[in-house]
């Protein structure tokens, strides 16, 4: 089989897997006729013949990697910047928020009036209103038209899954994003050191009480002061790990029934949140969790010793860390563990499962773009073959070879004496984007341990009861979300953490509890309710 053909053997693999995963899932039929705004194969879409020739330049707003921020601060100043340019012969200015600040700075720059060409951002949860908003508000521009023309490569790839078709438009058949599509769901879950546990004599826990006895141990025989630690962002991101246990979830989140219910007013919560407190208060959890608000405060901690386990990557938290810690201590070893339960051989209700689609790094073209048609032909110049390649593995000859058929990393970036893997091939590829993600790269993992992640991490029932964040209620719904929605999470957030560090009772829990609902809390459940039920009849 030639290259050519294996790379569209592999995409389509990996998209029809994935979608059937994401099925099996589901409880619910479709329903209805498809949308009529679906790209029509009988247009006649116009194929940017690449490198386009223009001198005009793009402006692009987005997150920067932030293993590429060792060596540059601009994504045009890499080797995969210079070759994308160069490939497509657009020249494009890129503009990146600091990190663990995008938030801000993404309102300051709507506020600004002033927008770039294109905008890479979670358009379903970080603009109040969503998507459909976005749109009545002349902020982004509906694509239909300009996929239908100028994207043949992304026109056909919906045209083959209309699962992936149904994530990225709205409800009323608007298509907002070019998409970040994933070549695999699971890749985040529990992380602990497997050489500290072997020297204590403990397995690798599986349930509540099994990783209490390893924490304590951590911190006791192995003086670490943080035994667990997690990142914080806007709240304490362990995808439900030990929370989960408790049938419940840190967020909005579908019940057995599917039913829609917002897990921390649910009378287990208050369980998952007398755990947390208790570990809290017997120095388990990281004292300083709500400080941890960016990647680099877990690197230290968990290289320092300071910490034995967290709730992380494949690639950026298990791979990276073992690619570091092994210099400094060639003992250290670090393991995937199951989502924890309560008791023996229960399957985790809920943990970290993802979408084909990935809204958090899609990008959207805004309606002050006064060359959408470019943009369009630029963007999908990444659906391409050649161009997948590029964001997926970098340049052929410097970052990767096939040899044989088979693709791997060169030397220069296996190799490197001063920098990790992750490192070296953040300067090559864009690892969240909009372009297809190739199954293929998981094959690149330096450790048979990130191999084994996805498989361990993925034994829960994370499918049965994530809510989409990609359903897309109403105008006047969204309106009535964004309003709702910013009060009741800042209160939420405020509790939680007192909670957790003791500075509130939990006799105050029923309290905290209809403050919620009075905060409007049901009304937003209805809501998502309803844009959940319309999602399966798109």
């Amino acid at each position: 089989m030639n290259q050519s053909l294996k790379y569209t053997a592999a995409i389509t693999a990996a998209v029809c897997i994935t979608s059937t995963s994401l099925l099996a899932g589901c409880t619910k039929e479709e329903q209805g006729a498809p949308s009529s705004s679906a790209p029509s194969a009988a247009a006649s879409a116009q194929a940017a013949s690449y490198p386009i020739s223009t001198s005009e330049t793009l402006t692009s707003w987005e997150a920067i990697n932030t293993n590429l921020t060792t060596f540059v601060s601009n994504l045009a100043d890499t080797p995969f910047g210079k070759q994308l340019e160069k490939d497509t012969g657009v020249k494009v200015k890129y503009s990146h928020p600091a990190e663990g600040q995008s938030k801000e700075q993404f309102n300051l720059l709507i506020a600004s009036n002033n927008l770039p060409d294109m905008i890479e951002y979670d358009w379903n949860t970080g603009y109040p209103g969503g998507p459909e908003k976005a749109i009545s508000d002349k902020v982004i521009l509906p694509l239909n038209d300009l996929i239908d023309r100028y994207a043949p490569n992304l026109k056909k790839l919906l045209q083959e899954n209309k699962e992936l078709d149904k994530m990225v438009k709205t409800d009323s058949g608007k298509y907002y994003v070019f998409p970040m599509i994933r070549s695999s769901l699971v890749f985040r879950g529990p992380i602990i050191r497997k050489d500290w546990l072997d020297e204590l004599k403990l397995p690798v826990p599986e349930t509540i009480d099994e990783w209490h006895t390893a924490l304590t141990a951590f911190k006791e025989k192995k003086g670490a002061t943080a035994p667990l630690t997690a990142q914080y962002g806007t709240e304490l991101n362990l995808q439900d790990a030990f929370i989960g246990a408790y049938r419940t979830a840190n967020r909005y989140y579908i019940d057995d029934n599917g039913k829609v219910k917002y897990g921390p007013i649910d009378p287990q919560f208050k369980q998952a949140l007398t755990l947390l407190r208790q570990w809290y208060a017997e120095g388990l959890l990281d004292k300083d969790f709500a400080l941890n608000n960016d990647s680099k405060s877990l690197d230290t901690k968990m290289l320092s010793g300071a910490s034995g386990a967290s709730v992380y990557l494949t690639s950026g938290g298990l791979g990276n860390w073992m690619d570091t810690g092994k210099k400094q201590n060639p003992g250290f070893h670090l393991v995937p563990a199951p989502y924890p339960t309560l008791n023996k051989g229960e399957t985790a209700f809920i943990g970290h499962s993802d979408f084909l689609y990935n809204p958090l790094a899609s990008k959207a073209i805004t309606a002050d773009s006064k060359h959408p048609e470019l943009v369009a032909q630029w963007l999908d110049y990444a659906y391409s073959e050649k161009g997948a390649m590029l964001f997926n593995f970098g340049i052929e000859g410097e970052s990767y070879t096939t040899q044989g058929g088979q693709l791997a990393y060169t030397d220069k970036i296996k190799k490197d004496p001063k920098y990790n893997l992750q490192q070296m091939i953040a300067q090559y590829t864009k690892p969240n984007g909009p372009f297809p993600g190739d199954p293929r790269k998981n094959n690149f993992n330096t450790y048979p341990e990130q191999n084994e992640s996805g498989k361990i991490w993925g034994k829960t029932d994370a499918l049965k009861h994530i809510l989409p964040t990609f359903i897309t209620p109403t105008v006047e719904e969204s309106k009535e979300v964004a309003k709702l929605n910013t009060a009741i999470a800042s209160y939420k957030e405020e509790m939680f953490v007192k909670f957790v560090m003791g500075k509130e009772s939990l006799d105050k829990f029923d309290e905290y509890v209809e403050r919620i609902k009075s905060m409007g809390v049901e009304k937003v459940v209805q809501i998502y309710q309803n844009a959940y039920d319309r999602y399966y009849k798109r």
